[in-house]
Formats: C-alpha cells, structure tokens, sequence
C-alpha cells in the first residue's frame, strides 16, 4: 500500500450542495474512512483556504448588509446576508470576485499536488460560486464555462441534493426561497459544464455508503472490500 502511494497522483475530491444539506458530517466520514484504509488526506476549507478578500467580504456582510454573525441552528436561527444579496453592485462585482478565487484555487491545487498527501478534499469548491449566479443569463452561462476551464475539476465532485426545506430545518442561515433558487442552480451548472456527481437525499448512511462507493470507483483507492469478504475476514476490515 505504501508503494501504491508513492506511486500515484494526489487526487481531489470536493462537497457541495445547498447550506444544510449535510456536507460537513458527510466530509468527516470520508475523511475517516481514508484514514481508516490507511491513506493520507488533506482538508480544504474553500472559504478559509482559497476565497480572497476575506475581511472585505465579511465586513460587507455585517457592516453593509447587517447580516448575523455564527452558524445558525433550529433553537437559534440567523439571518445571514452575503452570497443572498442580490443588489445590481454585488451581481456585477461577484464575477470579478469569483475570478479571483479561480486563480487562488488553481494555484492551491497546483501546490498542493507537492504534499505528500494521497487525497485532497475541499469543503466546497469553485463551483459553489458559480452555483450563485444567475446561470439563466447568457453571459453568465459563458463566464461559468471559462471558469470552469480554468480551474482543474477535482476527480470527483459530489454534489449533495437535499430538499431546501428539510435543509433549513437543520441550519437555518437563509430565506428559502434562496435556498431554492440554489438548488435549481446547482442543476442548472450540472447542466452546463457537468461537473457534478449527485447525491440524491437519503438517510446519512445511505449517503454515506453511496459517496464511499462511487469515491473508491473513481479514486481507485482501496475504500470498498468485498461484503462477502468481510463476513469472513472481519479483522480485516476498516469500512464497516
């Protein structure tokens, strides 16, 4: 397994999908389920790691647009106001925005293929952004196609589905009707560039089980065992 290690490219993976539709409990099982098979990986965060302008983004978010602060959740909903906002300013600012993600993401990814990792997974991706725009414009469709040319995509890109009204059940930040408007977009970007492969909502170990499955076929990376194989050689096994 070492060997195999030394000998193959880093691989990427990245999780997307509409806020609440469970993405950070899903990337901490794969990430376990990587170590646990006993390979490395490294964890991005898009908007920690890559997304520039940080401050400047989140002091218009509460400054300018008086959104809340920290993660909402049932007992405790927020309101937030940054990638909501839909003000002719901030449309015509996110392209230039989003560019330079773009770059920042091309460069990391570039960097990151001299770590001695086996995998890469990124907590959201570029493609979260362009799942932002209003893609039913034709000079939007044409930017989301050369961005997407100009960031390598990942090996496998998993797009979580979740009904937006289960989904802000879970993590109550935006308005709904933004939550829908997400969903639709991310079909929409699916659409244009294909870059997707979803998830359809399930129970979390059905979601889990399907993200494991379609991981390993693509990664090629000894993620699955044989279930027979596993009712035999118990000890053996570091999936179940």
């Amino acid at each position: 397994m070492c060997a195999e290690r030394r000998n193959s490219q880093t691989k990427f993976v990245s999780f997307s999908g509409i806020d609440g539709a469970g993405k950070s409990t899903q990337i901490a099982r794969f990430c376990s389920k990587i170590e646990q098979a006993g390979f490395s990986y490294s964890l991005v965060s898009f908007w920690d790691d890559v997304a520039c302008f940080k401050r400047i983004r989140e002091g218009a978010s509460y400054m300018i647009f008086k959104g809340d602060r920290g993660v909402g959740t049932p007992s405790k909903p927020i309101n937030r106001r940054d990638k909501n906002v839909r003000s002719w300013p901030m449309t015509a600012l996110r392209p230039c925005i989003y560019l330079a993600d773009a770059f920042s993401t091309r460069l990391l990814m570039k960097r990151t293929r001299q770590f001695n990792v086996d995998v890469v997974i990124f907590d959201r991706f570029i493609y979260d952004e362009l799942a932002n725009l209003r893609l039913e414009n034709a000079l939007m469709r044409a930017y989301a196609r050369a961005i997407a040319r100009l960031v390598p995509g990942p090996a496998i890109s998993f797009l979580l589905d979740a009904d937006p009204i289960e989904a802000r059940a879970r993590k109550p930040e935006y308005p709904l009707e933004f939550l829908q408007f997400s969903r639709k977009s991310y079909s929409e970007l699916n659409e244009l560039i294909g870059c997707f492969t979803m998830i359809s909502p399930s129970s979390i170990g059905e979601v889990e089980k399907e993200i494991r499955e379609r991981g390993a076929a693509v990664l090629s990376l000894e993620l699955i065992q044989d279930t027979r194989a596993r009712r035999q050689h118990p000890e053996e096994s570091v999936l179940q």
